[in-house]
């Protein structure tokens, strides 16, 4: 794509109605997670989604591609497997947020490999790479860890068959990743409210916001698995209770 096919296109989604573009920069990490956009693409990209006022984040599991999208002033990571230390120091520096999966996308599909084996890129070359990059995203994840001021933010990708077990990702990151209780809470409220444009609105328990929330059976401080003991669901003042939960 030329720099004016990727300005129409954004332009186009704008003009669509969206509110956020998401463009992919590396293949999926079933085939290798290599960078397939140009820097200069991923810059245009950016730059365009920025002049129309809108947010764009980044499919991105190779380092060369998180760090172009980095430069370019891009909103947001995701994935970024394959980040070193040189790309959480420039993310940081530059306020990019970053939402790694690390705790339930390849878990997931890895679970429900008959599901999937056969469709498209869903071989076994390709559940091969996610089974082998299941540790190397807990050392990446790791190493982020040890970057202050980088926004870590809760992700979980779209992923069939995971809806429902979001606070995997959490409990995995806490329990297996090393990161504080506090502060990966902070990244599934009110830093992801933050990330997604809607701070104003969500993410945190303050008057003139919308009374979303949950209420867990424990202390997710002391045993993040709390949050996977979900009493009631509150959205826009309304409860929703849990009656599984007993």
């Amino acid at each position: 794509m030329t720099p004016d096919d990727i300005r129409r296109f954004v332009q186009q989604r704008v003009e669509e109605g969206a509110d956020l573009i998401k463009i992919f920069a590396s293949k999926s990490i079933r085939e290798g997670g290599g960078q397939t956009l140009s820097d200069e693409q991923i810059r245009v990209a950016c730059e365009s989604a920025r002049a129309a006022g809108q947010r764009i984040w980044i499919h991105a599991h190779a380092a060369s591609a998180a760090r172009a999208a980095a430069l370019a002033g891009c909103w947001a990571v995701t994935h970024g497997s394959q980040l070193t230390d040189r790309e959480f120091a420039l993310m940081a520096e530059r306020g990019t947020f970053f939402e790694p999966h690390i705790g339930l996308v390849s878990q997931n599909y890895l679970e429900n490999k008959a599901r999937y084996l056969g469709i498209g890129n869903y071989d076994e070359q390709g559940f091969r790479y996610m089974e082998q990059g299941i540790p190397r995203k807990l050392a990446m994840f790791k190493r982020a860890l040890q970057h202050n001021g980088l926004k870590l933010i809760m992700g979980t990708d779209a992923t069939a068959g995971a809806h429902g077990q979001n606070a995997r990702e959490i409990v995995y990151r806490v329990q297996v990743g090393g990161q504080p209780a506090t502060d990966a809470i902070i990244g599934t409220t009110s830093l992801a409210a933050e990330a997604l444009g809607l701070a104003d609105r969500i993410g945190a328990i303050a008057p003139g916001l919308e009374a979303d929330l949950i209420a867990v059976d424990g202390d997710p401080l002391s045993d993040i698995t709390a949050l996977q003991r979900v009493v009631f669901v509150m959205k826009g003042g309304k409860v929703y209770k849990n009656i599984r939960l007993r």
